[in-house]
């Protein structure tokens, strides 16, 4: 008599499993590219031709120009006659409100933030990741240093998540098979530059996980920082992070002060989130 083998988990089961989003069907290509279209835009970049959008995304321009046509159909995109160019339309500013209604922990976490921030005279951020990095979603800069007082750092700035403390943080925080996700994007993102950028992201994760924080200078001999993850009422793991100006000298003294400053501030937010548990 002939055995029956077990039934393959469903793609819904493994995601919950993992902690990995899994579907057996296959996305929409065309869709993943109108995004890449979009996700071209930056700070310093508020129009694009299909050129340029062409060159930053790797798309042919034939293709690119039928994507701009629809972006622009749909209202994701309007075009600049006097520019010749794409610029991004008012409802991306509909979907970031939409998204900071949704979510409460920025609205909740910002005053505490900045009460660290201006008592210590540091920077203060919170983040969450896209793609191979972190994207703020708040920020407070009180640090005197030259970096601080002129890069513009607010809700939406993104930073490469292999170079910030607030990044080894998360992927330290998440499920193992996210974190593989996400370490083979940075790999494809720095290509040859991998085995180094790997050796220092294994640093801060296994530091991460042993301490509860991870340190990194981001803008070399400027910053430092002290980066945790820390899970809100949502589910989702947010990453936060204090950085003060770079002094080698008293980097050991700084670390030791701010890092418990940092899971201080995390315990206080997650209890105005109204989080009663131990974990994170």
């Amino acid at each position: 008599m002939a055995t029956s083998r077990p039934a393959s988990p469903s793609s819904r089961e493994l995601t919950h499993s993992t902690g990995c989003f899994t579907r057996q069907t296959e996305g929409s290509q065309s869709l993943e590219r109108g995004l890449m279209l979009l996700r071209a835009f930056r700070i310093g970049s508020s129009s694009l031709t299909n050129a340029d959008l062409a060159a930053r995304t790797g798309l042919p321009r034939p293709t690119v120009s039928r994507l701009t046509r629809s972006l622009v159909d749909s209202g994701f995109l309007r075009y600049d006659t006097t520019e010749r160019a794409y610029r991004l339309a008012a409802v991306v500013v509909s979907l970031a409100d939409a998204f900071f209604h949704a979510v409460e922990v920025p609205e909740i976490a910002l005053p505490l933030m900045r009460r660290v921030a201006e008592t210590e005279m540091v920077n203060v951020g919170l983040a969450v990741p896209d793609q191979a990095a972190m994207v703020y979603l708040a920020a407070v800069r009180c640090s005197g240093d030259s970096v601080s007082r002129t890069r513009r750092v607010a809700p939406g700035t993104r930073i490469p998540m292999e170079q910030a403390s607030i990044g080894m943080a998360w992927l330290a925080a998440e499920a193992p098979a996210v974190r593989a996700e996400f370490l083979a994007r940075i790999e494809r993102k720095v290509g040859e530059d991998w085995p180094a950028v790997s050796k220092a992201l294994s640093r801060g994760i296994s530091q991460a996980q042993r301490l509860g924080y991870c340190t990194a200078n981001y803008q070399p001999g400027h910053l430092t920082a002290v980066g945790a993850a820390f899970r809100g009422p949502d589910h989702q793991w947010y990453g936060l992070n204090i950085s003060f100006p770079h002094e080698p000298r008293e980097k050991r003294r700084d670390v030791a002060r701010y890092a418990p400053l940092l899971l201080e501030l995390i315990a206080k937010i997650r209890a105005a989130c109204g989080i009663v548990d131990d974990a994170s």
